[in-house]
């Protein structure tokens, strides 16, 4: 409620503004109709996530829903500055530092399409100080594989345990094989082209299959069903494995190996085995 005399004085005040050239109710309009995070997140999703793999977009989007909305989602772009998003960094490194690295690395990118929408002038995300990482080399002993090798065999997910076994057999990345399609593998000459839209580097990667990769993929082969993929599921293909890999490496009695670390671990063989870099960078994709 307004009274008289401050209701005057305000009239004075915007009536001073209109002379001047201003227009307070177009401004007022055009601020409640300026871009918000939400509506970033909106374009980023349908304009620049298309283009990237599938396991990428993903990622980007449990990052959007679960980290940048729920603190941004009504900030207008043009309005958010170097504080807030420090503000975010911190508090998602209070539990996932390195985490928070990846979300603020989202961020500047989205950031940085923003200034190319000409919705803000500059990056709010520059100069955020990122957290210290260690990067972690984990491989599975001797004796590990061993014991996760028979945890294999008993699991109660077969699907699951031989997404595990090609892994180990290949050294592919996760996403690369739940993916895969049986047009992909030439089985009567031990070959697999992995197409560019499904690798980190791009490009069309074709690498030489073991004999016991062969066996498995026959093997899968032959109990192959009409959807095309290696590992169906029940919208296209197999998505996930994190609850089988919790339970294949607690009975396996192994901890801290993550899935991606059996990729590490074909690397070591390898290594062990006599195999130059160069080779070993090649199978696994590697552009150096």
């Amino acid at each position: 409620d307004w009274t008289t005399g401050a209701a005057r004085e305000e009239a004075k005040r915007l009536k001073r503004l209109i002379d001047g050239g201003a227009d307070p109710v177009g401004e007022h309009k055009s601020e409640r109709a300026a871009p918000t995070v939400a509506d970033l997140c909106t374009r980023f999703e349908d304009e620049y996530l298309p283009r990237k793999r599938e396991w990428t977009r993903k990622g980007y989007q449990q990052q959007i829903a679960a980290d940048i909305l729920p603190t941004m989602r009504r900030m207008k772009i043009a309005a958010v500055t170097y504080s807030d998003v420090d503000r975010l960094h911190r508090d998602i490194s209070k539990r996932a530092p390195t985490h928070a690295n990846r979300v603020m690395a989202l961020l500047s990118k989205m950031m940085a399409l923003a200034i190319r929408w000409n919705w803000r002038s500059d990056n709010p995300c520059r100069g955020i100080e990122r957290n210290q990482e260690q990067k972690r080399k984990r491989y599975l002993s001797s004796d590990e594989l061993v014991r996760l090798t028979a945890a294999l065999v008993g699991h109660g997910d077969q699907q699951a345990a031989n997404i595990v076994r090609l892994l180990l057999l290949t050294g592919a990345r996760k996403g690369e094989l739940v993916g895969a399609t049986w047009d992909q593998f030439d089985l009567e000459n031990g070959i697999w082209t992995k197409p560019g839209a499904t690798t980190k580097q791009a490009t069309d990667h074709v690498v030489p299959l073991s004999a016991p990769a062969r066996q498995l993929l026959a093997g899968l082969h032959k109990a192959r069903d009409d959807s095309g993929y290696l590992f169906p599921g029940r919208l296209g293909h197999r998505r996930e494995i994190k609850d089988s890999w919790t339970g294949i490496c607690k009975a396996a009695g192994i901890e801290g190996l993550r899935v991606h670390d059996l990729r590490h671990s074909f690397a070591s063989s390898l290594a062990g085995a006599g195999f130059s870099l160069p080779l070993i960078g090649a199978l696994l994709g590697h552009t150096q």
